[in-house]
């Protein structure tokens, strides 16, 4: 199976044309959430570029298997090594055990997700089910002298580890300079170098999540549940392990060191990842304290939120800019994705009400055309999803010409223009219709009538016959319904 997808490599710093390991087989490793709280609008953006990637790959003809975890250990408060467990201490707080609070924020993200259109993965593991397999990477990494015991903890050797290794080839950053950033943490007492991350910690005796080991009663750092669960689910090589950019360091630079450290080479191919959610430039996150949960997007309950927006116009947002730029929160932008999402969906449904001629107009003829091709160029040039919206605006406005009786197009090009239309649209972009309470056949009926009486005074308008052209915008315009005649075509509303 020969691939025309070129992806970027974070990890050698340029596109690469992806050629799976042992294709038609793809394995994907990517980071799911830290389940303490409400998914917020920073946990939609990887989850919507990773489905993506997802749904491509499928339809390119690969056996996808992907793998996305679910951390519900080890996660600390300050660093990775340091500080409270976060679902720990919501446990506490809320006076609750901590699988309660893990299972029921992995219910609410999966609710989210599948408000989203995100796909389901194919495994999604839990960190607290693959203690084993921890502490049998933990063992490796010390057996081949990587890493060392110290009361109870267990740390990788970040300088041993550079003498047979380099660390830091993903995030590109020096030992020393890793070194100088670390000076200033806690905890200098128990490691060999500040810089050395815990593989293992020992439970202090507050401490409620906890598992016997050979070193102590503890639990895992936060970097081995993803080497140890890609290893177990994916095998000693597979070819995508995806994530935020915040992940590349230090978490998946870790991973890479753990890998290395325990088999004695890396285990991804290909690392990619999508930039982050800004609000005024800053980084949105719990952490930042300036996070807006996707219920609150959906409900507009927030101040900084001027109206509800739905999950499909979140989607819509997200994938109007391409998973490797930075994109910024503002009513503004949210509210032309609302329309850009709007006008998307209404030049598929209009494809419904175009009567196919003998033949195309020339205009016409040479946008259905290319279409297809288009898109798919943008997709295998590394998933550029706002290129492919932009093909797609280009046939709404073709469509509308065809609505308005301004355009011609033979049979097998309207069929070819509702089969692409529909295939980027909503099985490879995601998107659907978000109908509400418009599901009801009565109000779907209701639309087509109204549909109908605007093609007849298209015909009128293409005729010449002004009267009844005016006469039957004015009787809508009585009944309720604002038409408007824009450059492309027509759209109508009913004003409640």
């Amino acid at each position: 199976m020969e691939s025309r997808l070129v992806v970027y490599n974070t990890l050698t710093r340029q596109k690469e044309r992806f050629e799976p390991l042992h294709a038609p087989n793809v394995g994907m490793y990517v980071c799911g959430p830290t389940v303490y709280g409400d998914p917020h609008l920073g946990h939609a953006r990887p989850a919507i570029t990773f489905d993506i990637v997802f749904r491509y790959l499928k339809h390119l003809g690969y056996k996808v298997r992907y793998v996305r975890n679910i951390t519900d250990v080890g996660h600390l408060e300050h660093d990775a090594d340091e500080g409270e467990d976060k679902i720990a201490k919501k446990a506490r707080l809320e006076q609750l055990e901590p699988m309660e609070i893990a299972q029921y924020y992995t219910n609410r993200y999966h609710e989210a997700m599948d408000a989203l259109n995100v796909l389901r993965p194919s495994i999604e593991p839990h960190a607290t089910g693959h203690i084993m397999e921890q502490q049998q990477l933990v063992q490796q990494i010390m057996d081949n002298g990587f890493a060392y015991e110290s009361n109870g903890s267990v740390y990788f050797d970040i300088e041993a580890y550079n003498k047979q290794h380099q660390y830091g080839i993903l995030s590109g950053r020096s030992l020393e300079n890793i070194k100088d950033e670390s000076r200033e943490l806690a905890g200098v007492g128990e490691k060999r170098n500040q810089a050395d991350f815990a593989l293992w910690k020992k439970a202090q005796p507050e401490h409620i999540m906890r598992w016997p080991s050979p070193w102590s009663d503890g639990f895992p750092g936060w970097h081995c549940e993803c080497t140890a669960m890609g290893r177990k689910y994916l095998g000693e090589t597979f070819d995508i392990h995806g994530g935020g950019m915040d992940l590349i360091f230090p978490h998946h630079e870790c991973e890479i060191a753990q890998a290395v450290a325990s088999m004695g080479h890396q285990a991804v191919k290909y690392w990619l990842h999508n930039n982050m959610l800004t609000i005024n430039g800053k980084k949105m996150g719990k952490s930042y304290n300036n996070f807006i949960t996707l219920e609150q997007f959906f409900t507009g309950n927030h101040p900084l939120l001027e109206k509800a927006y739905s999950a499909m116009t979140i989607r819509f947002f997200i994938l109007s800019a391409h998973y490797r730029g930075t994109v910024d929160f503002s009513n503004e932008a949210l509210q032309a994705a609302e329309k850009g999402l709007e006008k998307l969906l209404q030049g598929i449904n209009d494809l419904e009400r175009v009567q196919a001629s003998a033949q195309c107009d020339a205009e016409t003829g040479k946008v259905v055309k290319a279409l297809r091709q288009k898109c798919y160029d943008a997709m295998n040039d590394d998933l550029a999803t706002p290129q492919v919206i932009s093909h797609l605006f280009e046939a709404c406005t073709v469509v509308n010409k065809l609505i308005d009786h301004k355009a011609t197009i033979c049979a097998d090009c309207l069929q070819e223009l509702k089969e692409v239309m529909r295939l980027f649209a909503f099985d490879i972009l995601g998107l659907r219709e978000e109908k509400g309470n418009s599901s009801d056949a009565r109000e779907e009926a209701f639309g087509k009538v109204v549909d109908m009486v605007l093609d007849l005074r298209a015909k009128a308008k293409a005729d010449k016959d002004w009267a009844t052209s005016d006469k039957i915008r004015d009787e809508l315009a009585a009944a309720g319904f604002e038409v408007k005649d824009t450059k492309d075509g027509v759209t109508w509303k009913l004003n409640k």
